[in-house]
């Protein structure tokens, strides 16, 4: 009998996110990444950047037990907002700052 193909559903779904692209600027000695497509219908303030859910963020908050917040941490998106990640609970995670720059220079 043949297996269902739901487990491999996530991988395909990785294979479809869109795929940093490297180039180098004019006389530069380091590369700079930049994305092939921004995700498309996703809300954004009056500056043009992604507008966040401040009660997602305050639910997300309260679920783990720092409603006032937590000291030396972020909250991180797991799923990026530009990669279509939702700005849901269910999509965020405590960070360490120092993690999350890290985080941001790659990402």
């Amino acid at each position: 009998m043949k297996k269902a193909l739901a487990p491999v559903a996530p991988l395909i779904a990785l294979l479809l996110l869109p795929v940093p692209v490297f180039a180098r600027g004019h006389g530069s000695s380091t590369g700079t990444t930049h994305t092939t497509r921004y995700a498309t219908g996703v809300a954004r303030d009056s500056h043009g950047k992604i507008a966040r859910s401040e009660k997602a963020k305050d639910e997300f908050k309260k679920e783990t037990g720092f409603a006032k917040g937590r000291k030396g941490y972020v909250i991180d998106h797991i799923v990026p907002l530009k990669r279509g990640g939702a700005d849901d609970p269910s999509n965020m995670q405590w960070q360490t700052k120092a993690e999350a720059k890290a985080k941001d220079h790659w990402e």
